[in-house]
């Protein structure tokens, strides 16, 4: 069996590696990707594994990103570390996952069980009406309801006192001389205690994207977006950014999925 791991966690990835292959040392890794930019670019170009390891957060967005931009014909396993309600969400689908932290039995159990499903399958009359096996578009807004994870607003210092600042009232996130700040829009703008990165697994990616190292941006924030040189995209925010915003030529593939979502 070829098998990709999509792990952002290096250790994480080989620890996987190390259980397939304690499973079956027939198995083989294909590749080990830690992200969906990434991702995407090997399932274009290269064959179709036998099975997708798949952890939900990556370095650069959710892995759903992935199934916007491929259409993925194996099974995915997914691997996550989110609560039980959005576990059972899986479930319903008849979506494999694995818990965080993993172990042999749990990942054992879960091979056992696709090996069940491909004997099956094999076994049973093709259905020429059958839709497809993984409704992904369907998985992600189960995910989105069931993962009370997402921050509804952000506590701030205005002076002396704290206020609450709903995240739609947010424009976008930046860094500044190693600060990170939230920018509201009517262009407040009050320091945060969180990197980007930990804002990135904060935030709904259904509202907001990380347009590049140093800026996550709400939906609503792009007013204008223009074609630029070599492929890449230049944003006009509201408020306006001093600094020019270009979103990469790797960045634009994932861009345009999530304003198309």
């Amino acid at each position: 069996m070829r098998v990709v791991i999509i792990e952002d966690e290096e250790l994480a990835a080989e620890k996987l590696a190390g259980m397939l292959h304690e499973y079956d040392p027939g198995i083989g890794v294909e590749a080990v990707l830690a992200s969906v930019e990434t991702a995407v670019v090997w399932l274009q170009t290269n064959l179709s594994p036998d099975l997708l390891l798949v952890d939900i957060q990556l370095s650069d967005e959710l892995c759903f990103g992935i199934f916007r931009q491929v259409s993925v014909k194996c099974p995915v396993i997914f691997t996550t570390a989110y609560d039980q309600y959005a576990i059972r969400a899986f479930q319903v689908y008849s979506v494999d996952y694995l818990l965080k932290p993993i172990g042999q039995a749990r990942l054992n159990q879960s091979l056992d069980k696709l090996r069940d499903m491909r004997k099956s399958l094999a076994e049973a009359p093709p259905e020429p009406d059958a839709g497809p096996a993984l409704p992904l578009d369907e998985l992600v807004q189960l995910i989105r309801r069931g993962n009370a994870g997402y921050k509804s607003r952000f506590m701030v210092r205005l002076g002396n006192r704290i206020k609450a600042v709903k995240t739609d009232e947010i424009a976008y996130f930046l860094t500044e001389q190693k600060l990170s700040l939230l920018v509201t829009r009517e262009n407040q703008r009050y320091p945060v205690d969180y990197s980007l990165d930990e804002l990135t697994q904060m935030l709904d990616p259904g509202l907001f994207f990380r347009v590049n190292r140093q800026l996550i941006i709400h939906l609503d924030a792009a007013s204008e977006i223009h074609p630029y040189f070599k492929g890449r995209l230049k944003l006009i925010l509201s408020p306006p950014l001093r600094e020019e915003v270009i979103i990469s030529s790797e960045r634009t593939p994932a861009f345009k999925a999530w304003l198309e979502q």
